[in-house]
């Protein structure tokens, strides 16, 4: 526990020396009498400590709202965080092309998807400084994630990603267009999109090169990634009339030419993932290329604790003042 305004706490060493003062002093008298020799009868009477215990109520209800003034407080947490300056949006291909399996994790085939986010949680990892938003698209294209350094409630966004989710095609331009409006307001030092897809954009009323006008103009680099094998990958086929699912070998078809104007009229750069390690070592080289210096902020959540002494001390005054008049009144 600490004290926002702590020297408020010095009152408390006035407290002692009020009450001594006091005592020394004595209490204001309840009768005046001419002669003692009018009240020797009263010698042996005993004394209320009624008095004493008005006075203690007093001092303390006085300490409770010096320390409530002092402000204590709980730090929940305390943390040091770099605000790097670099804002990134992740558009991720959702299109059913992306089930092809051509890819390996752990020795084992997997589909372009879960390959796709493996690679992004650590490339997130990484990056603990940027804001990083995330855009799921196929047939249309949708926020996933915004901009933010909760890395973890973005890494949940990206978990929950799956093929299926949106209506089927490949909307490159409406994604590009998406990501890049998620950057269009911000103050960055970079803005940066990377844009993964498997296809070709054949849906959207907006092209990819009107989007890559957009993020020429709004100063967004956009890394482009071409995910697929070069040749035929065994893709998942559901027979309409039985439901039986098998694979056949289909053509990968992605539009490198478009992916590569996009990155080369807005300072990035265009790569072919065919595998599980280039599609690694792509994301390496990205978090290489875009690093800027830290500005470091620092952030302290406290609990205010304030009300906990304040409320006792008025009751305690409250109750002080009605003693004092009924139970412990005193004779004027």
């Amino acid at each position: 526990m600490n004290f926002a305004h702590p020297y408020a706490l010095l009152l408390l060493l006035a407290l002692p020396a009020a009450a001594w003062l006091k005592g020394r002093r004595g209490g204001r008298a309840a009768f005046l009498y001419s002669s003692t020799g009018l009240v020797r009868g009263l010698a042996g009477a005993s004394r209320s400590r009624a008095g004493a215990w008005l006075a203690a109520l007093r001092w303390l209800t006085l300490a409770l709202l010096i320390v409530g003034l002092a402000r204590p407080r709980l730090t929940e947490s305390q943390s040091a965080i770099k605000a790097s300056g670099v804002d990134i949006v992740v558009a991720v291909d959702l299109s059913t092309s992306m089930e092809a399996m051509d890819f390996e994790l752990d020795r084992k085939p997997v589909n372009r998807l879960v390959i796709a986010k493996d690679v992004l949680k650590k490339f997130i990892a990484r990056r603990p400084n940027d804001r990083i938003g995330l855009v799921a698209f196929a047939g249309r294209a949708y926020i996933a994630s915004p901009l933010t350094l909760d890395h973890e409630a973005l890494q949940t966004n990206l978990e929950r990603l799956e093929i299926g989710l949106i209506e089927d095609r490949t909307a490159i331009g409406s994604a590009l267009s998406a990501a890049v409006n998620r950057l269009r307001e911000l103050k960055s030092k970079s803005k940066i999109v990377i844009l993964m897809t498997d296809g070709q954009n054949n849906a959207g009323k907006i092209t990819p090169a009107m989007a890559a006008e957009a993020a020429q103009t709004l100063g967004v680099k956009v890394y482009t990634i071409g995910v697929g094998t070069r040749g035929l990958a065994p893709t998942p086929v559901t027979d309409p009339f039985t439901g039986r699912r098998f694979f056949q070998q289909r053509p990968v078809d992605i539009d490198e030419k478009t992916l590569q104007e996009i990155s080369s009229a807005t300072g990035g750069k265009y790569y072919r993932a065919d595998s599980s390690t280039t599609l690694r070592a792509i994301y390496d080289e990205i978090d290489r290329f875009e690093r800027t210096e830290a500005e470091m902020k620092k952030y302290v959540r406290h609990q205010e604790l304030m009300v906990w002494f304040v409320l006792p001390g008025l009751l305690l005054l409250l109750g002080e003042i009605a003693l004092g008049q009924t139970l412990w009144r005193r004779l004027p």
